[in-house]
């Protein structure tokens, strides 16, 4: 039994499929009717008019309608397209258990509880005939598939065959006695004439209530289903009825019994929460599904496929009793696959197709799989059983001759095995049933046993390879060396294809696609709602494969698209051209034609074929919006300009891709003022000043425009601008303008016109207007008013005069356009140079031949070159553009230089807008003090928290910055323009313009000069100082960018002796600060002074160290650890004043060489002590390290910032120091 779809819901009671469309009606105990699409697994619609229980529900076979029969005694007949019920039947006293369409007449068909069974003709919504005769309960009634019969089951025990006969003729036969006589003589009765319908058959033999009957599609039989727990098999004839056989094996009541509608077998179901499977002529049972939980109610046969489906407690599920899946195989042309227990071979190019063999065995199961070797002409047939471990496979040799009408049936070795694959010419793999794979001969002998990682599945990959594949991954195998090659993630692969040159691989499984190279590298992955059937690769390299519904595409960059639907599933062979070659479920080979244009197009878009993309956008039919959201977001907007036709859509890919004409032909027929303020933000971007005007104009931007018209230097217009403000009355736009013209008198009288009189004087006086100036002196009231005091060393406000007036563009960068600009600009009938005629005279891509002036051997043209040759163009057809080079006096010695070939065609775009080197920065690189120098803040910190686990950032600011602002060079430009930035590489040598990595002004040996500072601070006892700088070292060590491994050593060395000093020092200032006063207190400052000597210094602070603890155990009488301490001093070399003074120390010691107090400290035991507590952690306890200085810590304290580098959180997981480019190889 294989599941195909499932559902949850309540009590499953009734159940119908659709004739032709993948749907499925759920009729529910809770009175709900479902609809599902059981290809794309989900619920189409619900209908809720019933109340209580709905049992019965039937599809009609032509008509978009439904019949349903419930509890509530009410039969109801709905259209699903108009999703309604259209009209109720009002009839039945009781319960209704079943209703079903005639397959021909306009009859439904209803069983119910009050003991009748009703005939309904639903076009003119009336009861036709009545059925009485049973008893109890009728609790299923059924058609005919095609005489005039109902076949009706009830808990009277009895089934009952009835013939309607009577009530066709009367109802829908034509001639006398028929339709035509009975609708003439309504109230007339036939005295003579037949019953409407009549008993048949009464079938006696249940012991219990019957609740299913339905009769065989083909055949004059009857099967029944009881609470006797027996499934009865009745035959018929004209005249009698009589009991076949009985199946028994269920242990509780039949539900339901029905007929396989193509092979010899029954199923039935009960509620002893089991399927059965069983064998017609046998009467066994071949096959019980059970579910744990749910008893089943109701089963329903598809009418032509091979699809079952049960109603349950919980739901329903659609299953097939067998696999469908054609076992084939393809080489070159010739397709191999077998039917009806014989192979086949078709000629692909011929279209022949004849058996060669006939498969020995009576094995019922069909081919699972197939492998063939066209060197020795064998194959192999894998065949699997319901229990997989029984599974087997068959070795033959196809005969060379073979006659088609009757071909041989040649002797196979069978063995038992799982899967079996040829991996050479003579050599084949068996996954035998214990997962293990062995080697095979042709006389099907082991000859070696392989050791493989655990695998369930093995498939074909290429002489000597296998793929093998586990729970959630496939792993590429070779037979010979032993070893896995290549691993990709992917669970349970069902298939997989190569192609033809083995150089990509697709892997398929329930619902996803991973396509690999022939390294297993995964390329991309495509998933799928529905169920991924079978695929193939085409010539291109394009993967094509079936779901359930539809035959799609798969290119390797991870595009992919549908190709065209399917109505039923089939099994793709091969792909030629626009011919898809497949098997259907029948084994039957056809050929598909598909409309290749859109995965060839977005092909030649991915390979940069212009020229093939363009013939398709002329000539194929591509159209829609998804072709076109395609290439924008491809990046390919120019292309997407053919396919537009809306104005505001060509509007926005014009700008997207620099296309100002286009884009200005969109705004004038738009003309709208968002589109207008587009265009002029996207014309200032370019230069094209001339077009920002007009944006500006139209959108009446005055600030704007007086702006543009001061920085293009034109001060007629920007005079107008003033008039215009002053017109309008906007007096801050008018004095503005006249700030921006220099234009003082002005200024001072747009101040006095609107009150400002002192602002109005004071520009006067300081502007030297002194007949202005006096003039508003006297309207001043001196008495209330005060004269405001011009200031002597006032500046001008004065503007610095245009040098020159640009009435056209700002000069633009000259690019190639690219190809699809200019064949827009072609379309349009634009003046431009036309391509060469010739192709084969000109270059593949570039300017071709139109760029090469032919010069004679003086240097001047040669005369043969016409200016309509070059490609000029004719002065009849307007005459516009300029361009003839006929006059040019040219040097012969000049060279033009490599030319362009970024474009096809001779048209300029200006730039796009680059990568700014710091972007490329923090792409190439993956150390801190790169994103730091690119000024990228938050991924240099997010770096840093990643590698060293720094969550503290405050710290680094002033060293971040530093980096940031070493990282580049300024230099002035033009004058009252801000500085250039320059900036400087480290890998200059050899970088690409996109493979540059920041200089870094931070060396290992600037960090060492700062490290003896430090030492010779520590000397000096200026421990407060010395620890800053010593903390600030270590914080610098993780900026350092180092290029060999002895280096990344040293910077870890520098690391560590920082650390050491960080912990003293900070650890000596605290023993300074802590008070002396009990014994507690004075012990406590002699084990902190015997963890300093601990700390890995520097001789001669090692020596201090050492001093200070001799000092505090000899005072505290700790004779026995004094000694100690003044024998590791003397190792260590001191001056002669300190070793003497030393040796007299050690004399005292010696005479009483005992310790008067038990102190926290054990030299002789390793220890590390604790950044925070100032505890020894001794070798064998728990710990946690701060993961960028290594400083330890007692275990309470993981999660909090370290006391030593005051940046890292202790205990995080991190990856560690990250210095040089080694490091992450």
């Amino acid at each position: 039994m294989l599941t195909k779809f499932e559902t949850k819901s309540a009590r499953v009671k009734g159940l119908c499929f659709h004739s032709k469309r993948p749907w499925i009606l759920a009729s529910l105990h809770n009175g709900v009717i479902q609809l599902w699409d059981y290809r794309m697994c989900t619920l189409l619609d619900k209908f809720d008019e019933h109340d209580g229980p709905v049992r019965g529900i039937c599809f009609h076979s032509q008509q978009p309608l439904f019949v349903s029969g419930g509890d509530d005694y009410k039969i109801k007949v709905w259209n699903y397209k108009q999703r309604r019920c259209i009209f109720t039947l009002l009839g039945h006293l009781d319960y209704i258990r079943t209703t079903v369409f005639h397959h021909e007449y306009p009859w439904i068909l209803s069983a119910s509880d009050d003991q009748t069974i009703r005939i309904w003709n639903w076009q003119s919504r009336n009861c036709i005939c009545i059925l009485t005769g049973h008893n109890h309960y009728v609790m299923c009634a059924q058609f005919h598939s095609s005489e005039d019969l109902v076949v009706s089951a009830s808990l009277d025990q009895t089934v009952r065959v009835w013939d309607i006969s009577g009530l066709r003729k009367k109802n829908v036969a034509p001639g006398p006695g028929g339709l035509e006589d009975h609708l003439k003589h309504p109230g007339h009765t036939d005295l003579f004439g037949t019953s409407d319908a009549v008993v048949k058959h009464v079938l006696e033999g249940h012991d219990r209530g019957v609740n299913w009957a339905a009769f065989h599609p083909t055949m004059p039989l009857i099967i029944s289903g009881a609470d006797d727990r027996q499934i009865k098999l009745w035959r018929m004839n004209d005249s009698k009825a009589w009991e076949v056989d009985t199946c028994r094996g269920h242990y509780n009541n039949v539900s339901c019994a029905i007929f396989h509608p193509r092979q010899e077998l029954i199923v039935s179901n009960s509620e002893d929460k089991s399927i059965r499977v069983w064998d017609m002529s046998k009467r066994t049972c071949l096959h019980a599904f059970r579910r744990e939980h749910d008893r089943f109610w109701i089963l329903s046969a598809h009418p032509t496929l091979n699809l079952f489906a049960a109603g349950h407690d919980s739901g329903m599920v659609i299953f097939k009793l067998e696999r469908e899946r054609p076992a084939f195989a393809i080489q070159s042309n010739l397709l191999y696959y077998i039917k009806e227990r014989y192979l086949r071979r078709l000629d692909l190019t011929s279209s022949k197709d004849v058996p060669v063999m006939q498969l020995r065995g009576g094995n019922k199961s069909p081919v699972y799989s197939m492998s063939y070797n066209p060197a020795e002409n064998a194959v192999l047939l894998c065949t699997r059983t319901s229990n997989v471990e029984n599974s087997t496979y068959d070795l033959y040799t196809i005969p060379k001759e073979t006659d088609s009408q009757n071909p041989d049936a040649p002797e196979g070795k069978r063995s038992s095995g799982l899967t079996a694959i040829w991996v050479a010419r003579n050599r084949f793999a068996v996954l035998d049933r214990t997962h293990s794979v062995v080697i095979r001969n042709l006389k099907n002998e082991v000859t070696k046993k392989v050791q493989t990682p655990n695998c369930d599945e093995i498939f074909y990959a290429g002489t000597s390879m296998l793929l093998l594949r586990d729970t959630d991954s496939v792993s590429l195998f070779d037979v010979q060396q032993k070893r896995s090659l290549a691993s990709v993630k992917i669970a349970k692969v069902k298939y997989v294809i190569w192609s033809s040159d083995m150089s990509h691989v697709a892997l398929l499984s329930k619902h996803v696609i991973c396509i690999c190279n022939r390294k297993l590298e995964s390329l991309c992955s495509v998933h799928e709602n529905t169920r991924i059937k079978s695929g193939a690769w085409d010539d291109s390299g394009v993967f094509i494969y079936t779901t359930s519904n539809h035959i799609k595409y798969a290119i390797t960059n991870g595009d992919y698209g549908i190709i065209r639907t399917l109505d039923l599933p089939i099994y793709i062979t091969r792909i030629k051209g626009n011919s898809v070659y497949c098997l259907d479920r029948e084994c039957r080979p056809r050929v598909l034609d598909i409309d290749s244009t859109e995965f060839k197009f977005k092909l030649a878009l991915i390979n940069r074929k212009y020229d093939e993309v363009l013939h398709m956008v002329r000539n194929a039919k591509l159209v829609g919006q998804a072709i076109i959201a395609y290439l924008q977001k491809k990046g390919y907007p120019e292309v997407a300009l053919h396919f537009v036709k809306d104005e505001r859509t060509r509007f926005g890919l014009a700008l997207e891709c620099g296309n100002i004409e286009i884009a200005m032909e969109a705004a004038r027929s738009l003309d709208d003022k968002g589109c207008w303020e587009k265009l002029g933000e996207a014309a200032l971007l370019q230069g094209n000043h001339q077009v920002v005007e007009m944006a500006y104009q139209r959108t009446k931007s005055f600030d704007k425009l007086a702006f543009l018209y001061l920085i293009t230097g034109n001060l007629d217009k920007l005079r107008k601008m003033m008039k215009i403000a002053e017109i309008r009355k906007d007096i801050s736009g008018q004095y503005q303008n006249a700030l921006y013209l220099g234009d003082v008198a002005e200024r001072v009288k747009i101040l006095k016109n609107c009150g400002q009189t002192s602002l109005a004087y004071l520009t006067a006086a300081t502007h030297g207007l002194e007949e202005d100036a006096e003039n508003l002196k006297s309207t001043f009231d001196l008495e209330k008013q005060q004269l405001p005091q011009v200031d002597p060393n006032a500046k001008l406000l004065q503007p610095p005069p245009p040098i020159t007036h640009f009435e056209s563009n700002w000069p633009l960068l000259t690019v190639s356009k690219g190809f699809f600009e200019g064949v827009i600009y072609a379309r349009q009938g634009a003046k431009v140079l036309a391509a060469a005629e010739d192709p084969e005279g000109a270059g593949d891509e570039g300017w071709g031949a139109d760029t090469e002036l032919v010069l004679d051997e003086e240097g001047g043209f040669e005369e043969e070159v016409g200016d309509d040759e070059i490609g000029g163009t004719s002065k009849e057809e307007g005459g516009g553009w300029d361009v003839g080079d006929d006059d040019l006096e040219l040097p012969p010695d000049l060279d033009a230089g490599p030319s362009a070939t970024s474009g096809d065609e001779g048209y300029f775009v200006p730039p796009t807008k680059g990568v700014p080197q710091t972007q490329i920065w923090t792409i190439n690189s993956q150390l801190p003090v790169d994103h730091f120098a690119a000024g990228s803040f938050e991924t240099a910190f997010r770096l840093l928290h990643d590698q060293v686990g720094v969550v503290s950032f405050s710290a680094y600011r002033l060293l971040a910055l530093t980096v940031f602002a070493r990282s580049r060079t300024s230099f002035a430009g033009i004058p009252e323009m801000p500085s250039l930035f320059g900036h400087p590489h480290r890998n200059w040598k050899e970088a690409s313009v996109k493979g540059g990595l920041p200089a870094v002004g931070l060396k290992i040996s600037d960090l060492v000069q700062r490290l003896q500072t430090s030492y010779q601070l520590t000397t000096s006892g200026k421990f407060s100082e010395a620890c800053d700088r010593f903390r600030t070292t270590l914080l610098s060590v993780p900026l350092l960018v180092v290029d060999t491994k002895q280096e990344i050593a040293e910077a870890q060395q520098l690391l560590a002796i920082c650390r050491e000093y960080v912990l003293g020092l900070t650890m000596e200032q605290t023993r300074k600060e802590m008070p002396k006063d009990t014994l507690e207190e004075q012990k406590r400052t002699c084990e902190m002074a015997a963890y300093f000597t601990h700390c890995n210094l520097q001789p001669i602070h090692q020596v201090l160290t050492l001093r200070t603890a001799l000092n505090l155990f000899f005072k505290l009488k700790n004779f026995k650890t004094a000694a100690s301490f003044a024998r590791r001093l003397l190792e260590l070399g001191p001056k002669p004043d300190v070793a003497q003074q030393t040796r007299k120390i050690l004399q005292a010691c010696d005479k009483n060489p005992s310790d008067a107090h038990q102190l926290l400290y054990d030299e002789h035991n390793p220890f590390s002590v604790c950044g925070q507590t100032f505890k020894p952690i001794y070798r064998g306890k728990p710990e946690e390290k701060c993961p960028l200085c290594q400083a330890s810590y007692l275990p309470q304290f993981k999660g909090t910032v370290c006391k030593v580098c005051t940046v890292a959180e202790i205990g995080k997981d991190a990856i560690g120091l990250r210095i040089s480019t080694l490091q992450f190889r």
